[in-house]
């Protein structure tokens, strides 16, 4: 046993389920070069779920005999696109499409009805090609540990949706779920900090949908970078 851990009701993406990146973070954050992390099971809200194994290979998130995710060591091998400055990114996010169209408008990271210092609203509109979106991102003081640096499940959790938007610059936004998330992130950006946030579309195989993501800090230092699997659902599950 490593520890056990509750997923708080605010950290939800789906209504009554955790956010796909930030479950993935309390997994990753054990894995300072990397991890993949995958999702079986919806993330419970309010419950204690226990996390087993080792950090240095493979952990599981359990509630009670039911799996809910597993972690390995992992690496997102990518060639990370150069990020706009801020003042682009500002001007991207007001085309993101979530504003007029989405599913889960209480994400945490990027549901357009949570308030500031709440959720990250994150609003990753189009820029520059198609299947490219970007971001901009000031981290509230209440992601931050007591050195005043961002927690790397926050870190995780900002390069989740960023890459489903990215799939969706010449299409309605699909419903979907994070099925696995291979990320690094490195614990180097502030609260306050003026950052970006990139996402890019990788390709699709039937249901599957693959993205990329990376997060830059306000002096342009690559703070992380993920490689998503996203699954389409039918709109009946929901």
């Amino acid at each position: 046993m490593i520890e056990n851990v509750v997923i708080d009701t605010r950290f939800r993406g789906p209504p009554e389920s955790g956010n796909g990146g930030y479950v993935c973070g309390l997994l990753g954050q054990h894995y300072p070069e990397g991890a993949t992390v995958t999702l079986r099971k919806p993330p419970p809200l309010g419950v204690e779920l226990a996390l087993t194994g080792h950090g240095a290979g493979h952990l599981q998130m359990h509630l009670g005999d039911e799996l809910i995710a597993e972690a390995e060591p992992g690496s997102p091998e990518l060639e990370i696109p150069d990020p706009p400055d801020f003042d682009i990114a500002v001007e991207a996010a007001k085309g993101y499409v979530g504003f007029v169209d989405h599913h889960f408008t209480e994400c945490f990271v990027c549901g357009t009805d949570r308030g500031q210092g709440d959720g990250l609203r994150i609003y990753a509109g189009p820029w520059k090609d198609r299947g490219m979106v970007a971001a901009p991102w000031i981290p509230d003081e209440s992601l931050a540990d007591d050195q005043g640096l961002v927690r790397p499940e926050f870190l995780w959790a900002a390069l989740d949706c960023p890459g489903y938007f990215s799939l969706h610059t010449d299409r309605r936004p699909q419903l979907m779920l994070l099925g696995r998330f291979t990320a690094r992130a490195v614990p180097v950006i502030r609260s306050g900090e003026r950052c970006v946030v990139l996402g890019w579309a990788l390709g699709e195989d039937k249901r599957k949908r693959f993205a990329a993501t990376a997060l830059f800090s306000e002096s342009g230092a690559l703070a992380g970078v993920a490689r998503a699997t996203w699954i389409a659902l039918d709109r009946t599950l929901w």
